[in-house]
């Protein structure tokens, strides 16, 4: 296919990417602004360096681990899925692998090479690079026709913004696609973290800094409400502002509008076993230290860091002889077992965060081609879109998604 249609991407990452692939795959001239020196800086960090490329499941099952934007990525997910993505990176020479959570990785486990492949590709394509950074749109005649940069000007007849939300900024997304979106008229939902650490003022966080706690289970309820929003089981570390681990993070998405809910997340620290295996193993330590102090009969039981803040919640004296602890008081120690409780006051700021919740108001924008409904010639893509999900390589799938339907749109040829 060939057309005479250039085509001005604004930003390299993800889902910026994938769409100046896309439109040059469709034979659009294409030029990539990215003020970093390199491409895909963010998804060099993503997966805590290994990259989780997608999710090996159903597209209808990935989307319903969108909460917000679900609807609006039918059209595009449906048309590039999952699977779709994996076929894209193992015909890029990057050999995937499923592990827990049907998340996807490259064999290698290496970020570099997802980001290196997207490269090549470009490069074969003959997709111009130029670093610099977009300071606005050229709007003439009441559409998008090119960026205005600290380098000069672009001109294009199709201009995808993909500038990601503002989560880590270091790798280039600080928000400025928000701005060029308002400038274009659009509506702008207010960013906010999401997949991100979670601040508490409870003091035995700052206590137990550093310690990591795995194979515990949370439950995240509304105070006031013993119905779990969220639930999950894995690795949880304690910081000095609160809580953070892989499963605070994936918590945290569903844990919204601090400015009118106060949350709470409940630690199951030894969710193998029930109520009453967990009082029999108990009794068990006690009868074997039953001449110790009740603070030096918990080491099999609990981290070391963990047992001066165990026994402050339990109630029972510290110095109390393990022989002379009632049942009562066993219970009480049971409870706090099954339910270590962590009041959150809010979750820490942006640019901790993995993801970026808001962003150009998707009711303003084409869901099958991500053609701007106020301004033509422009196109959206990724996290500046108000689209985010869960963890497991769910986020990346909407940048792979929409940069790919932003691509085909931007490349074709219009009256």
């Amino acid at each position: 296919m060939t057309t005479d249609r250039n085509v001005l991407v604004i930003g390299a990452g993800a889902a910026g990417m994938m769409a100046a692939i896309t439109a040059a795959e469709q034979g659009a001239k294409v030029t990539v602004l990215e003020r970093m020196n390199r491409p895909g800086r963010k998804l060099l960090i993503t997966g805590k360096g290994r990259c989780n490329i997608t999710n090996d499941c159903p597209w209808r099952d990935a989307l319903s681990s969108i909460p917000v934007g679900s609807r609006f990525l039918f059209s595009a997910m449906s048309r590039f899925t999952p699977a779709d993505a994996m076929e894209f990176f193992e015909n890029l020479g990057v050999p995937l692998k499923t592990e827990r959570g049907r998340r996807v990785f490259p064999v290698s486990d290496k970020s570099m090479d997802v980001v290196d492949a997207l490269d090549r590709r470009m490069k074969k394509l003959g997709i111009k690079r130029a670093e610099c950074r977009a300071n606005g749109l050229i709007i003439e005649d009441g559409r998008a026709v090119g960026a205005h940069t600290d380098k000069g000007d672009f001109r294009a007849d199709a201009v995808i913004v993909a500038t990601g939300g503002m989560s880590y900024p270091a790798t280039g997304s600080d928000g400025d696609g928000y701005e060029f979106a308002k400038a274009a008229g659009h509506t702008v939902i207010e960013p906010k973290p999401s997949l991100v650490p979670l601040e508490s003022d409870d003091p035995c966080c700052a206590e137990m800094m550093g310690l990591a706690l795995r194979n515990v289970g949370i439950k995240i309820c509304e105070q006031g409400k013993t119905k779990p929003v969220y639930q999950d089981f894995g690795e949880l570390l304690f910081t000095h502002f609160g809580l953070s681990g892989p499963t605070i993070l994936s918590a945290s998405a569903h844990m919204r509008d601090f400015d009118k809910k106060s949350w709470k997340v409940s630690i199951d620290l030894k969710p193998a076993l029930d109520e009453k295996t967990l009082d029999a193993r108990i009794l068990r330590d006690f009868e074997k230290y039953a001449n110790r102090d009740f603070e030096n009969a918990l080491g099999d039981l609990y981290s070391r860091t963990m047992i001066p803040v165990i026994v402050r919640r339990s109630g029972i004296p510290g110095n109390l002889k393990v022989n002379s602890v009632t049942k009562a008081q066993r219970r009480k120690l049971l409870e706090i077992t099954k339910a270590f409780d962590i009041d959150v006051t809010g979750p820490r700021p942006i640019a901790e965060a993995i993801i970026t919740s808001g962003g150009v108001k998707l009711s303003e924008v084409e869901p099958s081609t991500m053609a701007s409904k106020i301004l033509p010639g422009l196109y959206f893509a990724g996290e500046v879109l108000d689209a985010d999900a869960y963890t497991g390589g769910f986020n990346l799938q909407i940048a792979w998604s929409t940069g790919r339907a932003a691509g085909i749109a931007a490349a074709e040829k219009t009256i």
